[in-house]
């Protein structure tokens, strides 16, 4: 091990039972919905694939898993492709930022961009749908601890946000946060799920390795898990 969340052993893909972390990761969001008294309905999960090989994703695709979530458009176009002419039921995220300039690509190549956060991302979506006649589904982005230095709508603009989106024709289907890494995440998970409930939004995308369990109980449908089910990501090439 190198750094924290990096795996400098090239071997990294013969040392993680992928499959196990699966059934692991399952059984522990049910235990944690039996403890909050919550149904025990179905809560997708986002395998995180982002920096990881095709040799570890398809430890997860042979486990019959097949929703996954990457953080760049780019990435995601060079590995998948190959990927999804033999698991054609693969269904990609886009769980990074995206710039305007990769919007043609993203709504090409994605099922669902879960990082909607501005106006001028909505009105390039809206036109860009339109003009392909394909529609990934829809999550805006609310910055929940306001942060600076992090990508999402305000927690007081987005109401009006969400508004301004489907005036443009767009479809939201949720709602997804990062929490500040330092907060107790549970006022933020909160905090969406009231956001969601005003505006009639069915989805909640909240909750990483660190706290899925939680954001299970609070709420979430779906939850973003990418160490606690592939391992360390690979350190960067020098």
């Amino acid at each position: 091990m190198s750094v924290a969340g990096q795996c400098a052993d090239p071997d990294c893909d013969d040392i993680v039972d992928v499959a196990a972390n699966l059934t692991a990761i399952k059984a522990e969001i049910a235990a944690a919905l039996a403890e909050a008294g919550r149904p025990a309905a179905p809560i997708a999960i986002t395998a995180v694939s982002k920096q990881h090989g095709a040799a570890r994703i398809l430890q997860a695709l042979k486990a019959g898993h097949r929703a996954f979530g990457e953080n760049r458009v780019q990435e995601a176009m060079q590995k998948w492709p190959a990927l999804r002419e033999t698991y054609q039921d693969v269904e990609l995220h886009l769980i990074g930022p995206l710039q305007t300039n990769k919007v043609k690509d993203a709504v090409a190549f994605f099922d669902a961009i879960e990082t909607l956060d501005r106006p001028k991302l909505a009105a390039a979506l809206a036109r860009e749908i339109d003009k392909q006649g394909r529609a990934p589904r829809l999550f805006t982005q609310v910055n929940t601890g306001e942060e600076a230095q992090k990508a999402g709508v305000s927690p007081d603009r987005a109401d009006s946000f969400i508004a301004d989106c489907i005036e443009l024709g767009l479809q939201i289907d949720g709602l997804m946060c990062i929490p500040p890494a330092e907060d107790d995440p549970a006022p933020h998970f909160a905090l969406l799920a009231k956001i969601a409930a005003r505006n009639g939004l069915e989805h909640l995308s909240m909750g990483m390795s660190g706290d899925y369990a939680l954001a299970a109980q609070l709420g979430a449908t779906h939850l973003r898990i990418g160490s606690g089910l592939f391992g360390p990501r690979p350190s960067p090439t020098p």
